[in-house]
């Protein structure tokens, strides 16, 4: 596997809590979108995503946006 699958045709829209999240760059993950390590043993690597005080953010869902973790509508020029 070397190109993730689309699992999304949009965002996730979260809140999220202060924390560090790991966000799923594979798309195998049972936990989307965040890591599970299903991962492991391809060549992918999950982004992090630091969340400083508690915020909504949208989390890239389609796995080709320039700026992952974080959607930047890639996913509206998909077919």
């Amino acid at each position: 596997m070397t190109e993730a699958v689309k699992t999304q045709t949009q965002a996730c829209n979260l809140e999220l809590a202060a924390a560090t999240y790991w966000w799923c760059a594979c798309s195998r993950c049972k936990t989307q979108p965040f890591c599970d390590d299903s991962h492991k043993g391809t060549d992918f690597t999950p982004a992090d995503l630091v969340i400083e005080d508690k915020q909504p953010v949208w989390i890239c869902g389609c796995r080709r946006s320039g700026d992952n973790p974080m959607c930047n509508d890639t996913h509206n020029e998909l077919a």
